[in-house]
């Protein structure tokens, strides 16, 4: 690692290239979204995902951008559920939530321990809740949770990479091991897990990205990971766009994505998810962009590998 790129693991070099966050109200989630996902019994259903607004993630990893939509202060102990009961009734009918809260779910700094209760109580009809959290957050504190709610819990991890490297550069404060341990642990008391997986995070190649993306999937599946998430990474954090001017960040091909899904989708060791946000962002072909999404989005709810999609920018 050269002493330039050191530079980059400085916390105060990410802050220093952040712009101003957004005007969140704490008894509002900044977003929701319905979207349709395979569920690990093989049905297609409706998945409410809620992106809850609380206090900013104590990790300041290289390539979040989602400080963006957060408070400075931990929010009031009754917030986090007026925000999913709001959002719940936009969305009638789901069966599953996500509540994505920018950080991890069981720092009681983001969200009290005192409102997991009522938090419980809202979410009462799902079949399932997945929240999300640092592997430094997995404790008893999610068993907690889980023996107060009656839907099944699912726990989100970020593993993003199993490249030591990259993880040390992101920024990340852990290790494979710690995220392996903690996948151990919530398996052990009846908690399925799933992982998020980085393609090509900064510092690497298009060849070395699809390399690591699926190093990271073996890894996850080894650790006993129910389910994986690739997600190709974005700018628009600031962080990133000064990576990208001095050639250390360059976003993925949607190609490379395709592959990465294929790959994963192969191993049939259990569900694997390509992220479809804004594909567009990855695409250098406006002729096919159409044609390699739906077929992004059909692996994700079929998980199985289609024809490929015939175009000259292959």
């Amino acid at each position: 690692m050269s002493d330039k790129e050191a530079v980059f693991l400085s916390e105060k070099w990410i802050l220093s290239h952040r712009g101003a966050k957004n005007i969140v109200d704490p008894y509002r989630p900044y977003s929701w979204l319905v979207e349709k996902e395979r569920t690990h019994d093989g049905r297609v259903e409706d998945t409410g995902i809620i992106f809850l607004t609380n206090r900013e993630c104590p990790f300041r990893c290289l390539m979040c951008d989602l400080w963006k939509n957060t408070t400075d202060e931990t929010v009031p102990p009754g917030a986090i559920a007026d925000q999913i009961e709001l959002a719940l009734e936009k969305m009638p009918g789901v069966k599953h939530l996500k509540l994505y809260n920018s950080g991890s779910f069981f720092d009681v700094r983001a969200i009290p321990e005192a409102g997991y209760d009522r938090i419980a109580s809202v979410v009462s009809s799902m079949e399932t809740v997945i929240v999300e959290s640092h592997p430094k957050f997995i404790n008893e504190k999610c068993l907690k949770f889980r023996d107060m709610l009656k839907p099944e819990l699912q726990i989100a991890i970020g593993l993003e990479s199993v490249s030591r490297e990259i993880l040390m550069k992101l920024n990340k404060k852990m290790s494979p091991e710690e995220f392996r341990s903690s996948v151990n642990y919530l398996t052990a008391n009846s908690i399925k897990t799933r992982a998020f997986i980085l393609l090509r995070p900064p510092f690497l190649s298009e060849d070395e990205g699809i390399f690591w993306a699926e190093r990271s999937i073996d890894f996850a599946f080894e650790s006993g990971i129910e389910c994986c998430t690739v997600i190709p990474v974005r700018g628009g954090n600031g962080a990133m766009e000064e990576l990208a001017k001095d050639g250390h960040f360059k976003k993925a091909d949607i190609i490379s994505l395709e592959k990465v899904l294929e790959y994963g989708i192969g191993l049939k060791k259990g569900r694997v998810f390509a992220d479809t946000w804004d594909l567009n962002l990855f695409s250098k072909c406006k002729h096919c962009l159409d044609e390699r999404t739906e077929r992004i989005t059909r692996m994700n709810l079929q998980q199985e590998i289609l024809i490929p999609v015939e175009c000259g920018c292959s």
